[in-house]
């Protein structure tokens, strides 16, 4: 057999090694160690001698093969030997096979070991199988160079299972895995995906820098200490599916192609979630934070349905969609956009893909609103309706509402002009669905039923209180206008009430419109001026007259002063003069509330 070029480095062979097919491309030879009374390793022995060899071996020995190439054969040999005839299955102290290469792969399956099972630096052309193995040590990987698959499945082992720097070309599946230590993939590069299920480890789990070509999954798996995935690159999904973490969960700068799935999951101890990058959706519903926790993370989307937060919270998001239906907050909890880039150890957080940096709440449907203060979100299509405590949500910053369409709209054939104002997302849906609103209303999304002017009055009214009580007077006044629109609307309020507010919105916008108050006092006042020059300014103004008389002795003398009555114009009452004395006598009843000036009978 010829040793492997693709060997440990010569560097790197610090054993008494076999050194055969020596060359200019391979200075050091055939890196395997030497076996103890040849001059050559077990892989170039002759037929006899490996024979012989093999037979000197016994169950539960110590056995260094490093830097050995192997075939199946070969290694099947190898275990033959150290098959223990009580239990029928291979049994070795210590295996060491750091450097060693595998021709067509390794298959190691049904075997105990009271040592470690060492395979640093090992390189494997093909795909790697080890199952129903118990080792007493560790399982290590480190620095290995694997062509294929990892396939590693009822194994236990007593310390770590490290794949630290080790590099997969294919895909890594892990499935009844049990180990009284760490899981390690630091600096791992998996061309495929990650499967990790029905596994324990007694320590914890680290990913620290970590890249993986496709989706990761965590089913049915227990964490006794943290897990870490700092830094690390997942292109497809991050997903973790009846995993209990017993320590904390680091995300600080992990970048992830696709969704991160936290459903379900109960996290005890973790303080700190992110800054993370996720390409697709941050789907925490239903899981449970134990302590306070601050969530950083750049996604398309955050689910938190049905979440619960039993401490303090704070969520700082860019680019997300975020649902928050049926959560439950105990203590309070902030919802507030991220301006800038995550930045963690000094570093900007990379966002690939993510375009848009508003944060929209979608919905607060169900949630106890007491607890709860957006800063500088999008409200824009955010469902209110079934909100409790509304009245005591917090909005801080500039939270943008949906606006209603401004400006001129067609009503039918008609052109109706609309003021701007700001507007539940739940109106937009009414309008569209029940028309004869004009252009320029949204329809609800799809699943979604358009709620009745009845549910959405309360809902107005509640927000209103809740800028109120947050000093935002001037943003208040927008919901109680939507308010009396929706008590305008509502079939169920009385026809006399109706009545009123139609004439109330049509005068002055519910006392909310200025310039249609202004224009309506204009009309009346211009009306009056028409009807002063017609037929309410008497033609000429009567001037009064005294009359008495003088007693013929003197004394004293008593006079009547009277005026006669305003007489009708006869003639044009059209005129400038008439005009302008109509005009003067308007503007004064309306500023001085005095005019001044004598009417005729029918202008009185």
């Amino acid at each position: 057999m010829t040793s492997s070029s693709s060997g440990p480095s010569p560097a790197l062979i610090f054993w008494p090694h076999c050194g055969r097919g020596a060359d200019s491309a391979a200075p050091a030879g055939c890196p395997g160690i030497l076996l103890p009374g040849h001059s050559t390793c077990l892989a170039h022995l002759d037929d006899a001698d490996r024979t012989a060899h093999l037979a000197a071996l016994s169950p539960g020995d110590d056995i260094d093969l490093r830097g050995t190439s192997f075939t199946q054969d070969l290694l099947n040999e190898l275990l033959r030997a150290l098959t223990d005839p009580a239990t029928d299955r291979p049994r070795l102290g210590a295996l060491l096979l750091e450097g060693a290469y595998f021709d067509g792969g390794l298959r190691f399956d049904g075997a105990d070991l009271g040592g470690d099972l060492r395979l640093e630096g090992s390189r494997v052309d093909g795909d790697v199988s080890i199952g129903g193995v118990s080792v007493g040590g560790e399982i290590s990987f480190h620095e290995a160079r694997i062509d294929g698959d990892v396939l590693l499945g009822g194994t236990e082992t007593g310390g770590d299972l490290s794949f630290q720097q080790a590099r997969i070309g294919g895909h890594s599946l892990l499935t009844k895995v049990r180990t009284g230590g760490d899981l390690l993939f630091v600096r791992t590069e998996i061309g495929g995906y990650l499967m990790v299920g029905e596994t324990a480890a007694d320590g914890g789990a680290q990913f620290y820098d970590a890249r993986i070509g496709g989706p990761v999954q965590f089913l049915h798996t227990r964490i006794g200490g943290s897990a870490g995935f700092a830094w690390a690159r997942v292109d497809g999904h991050l997903s973790f599916h009846d995993t209990r973490i017993g320590g904390r969960a680091w995300f600080t700068g992990t970048v992830i192609g696709g969704d991160a799935r936290f459903a379900g999951m109960l996290f005890e101890r973790t303080t700190k979630l992110g800054p993370l990058v996720c390409g697709g959706t941050l789907e925490l519903s239903e899981a449970v934070f134990g302590t306070a926790v601050t969530i950083e993370a750049a996604a398309k989307a955050v689910r938190c349905r049905r979440t619960r937060w039993t401490s303090t919270a704070a969520l700082r998001l860019r680019y997300a969609e975020v649902d928050l239906s049926d959560a439950v907050l105990e203590y309070p909890v902030g919802v507030a956009a991220h301006a800038r880039p995550f930045a963690a150890h000094r570093s900007k957080v990379p966002e690939p893909g993510l375009t848009d940096p508003r944060v929209r709440v979608v919905s607060l449907r169900g949630v106890d609103a007491a607890h709860l203060m957006l800063t500088g979100t999008d409200l824009t299509d955010c469902l209110f309706a079934g909100t409790v405590h509304l009245d005591q949500l917090r909005l801080e910053g500039h939270c943008r509402m949906a606006a209603a369409p401004a400006g001129l709209r067609r009503r039918g054939l008609l052109p109706v002009r609309r003021t701007p104002r700001r507007t539940l997302a739940e109106e937009h849906h009414w309008r569209a669905a029940h028309g004869g609103h004009g252009s320029g209303w949204t329809s609800a999304p799809r699943g979604e039923e358009a709620l009745e002017p009845a549910v959405l009055a309360p809902v107005y009214r509640q927000l209103r209180k809740a800028l109120e009580e947050g000093r935002d007077e001037p943003g208040a006044a927008d919901f109680y206008y939507g308010e009396m629109e929706m008590r305008r609307h509502d079939p169920g309020t009385p026809g006399a009430e109706r009545a009123l507010l139609a004439a109330y919105w049509a005068v002055s916008g519910y006392g909310l419109r200025p310039a249609r108050a202004l224009g309506w006092l204009g009309a009346a006042m211009l009306a009056t001026v028409v009807l002063l020059m017609g037929f309410g300014i008497p033609e000429d103004s009567p001037k009064q007259e005294a009359t008495g008389a003088v007693p013929p002795g003197g004394g004293t003398v008593t006079l009547t002063i009277d005026k006669a009555d305003p007489r009708n114009p006869t003639g044009d009452g059209f005129t400038g003069e008439r005009f302008e004395k109509a005009l003067n006598v308007t503007l004064n009843s309306v500023v001085f509330r005095s005019s001044g000036q004598d009417l005729t009978t029918t202008g009185t």
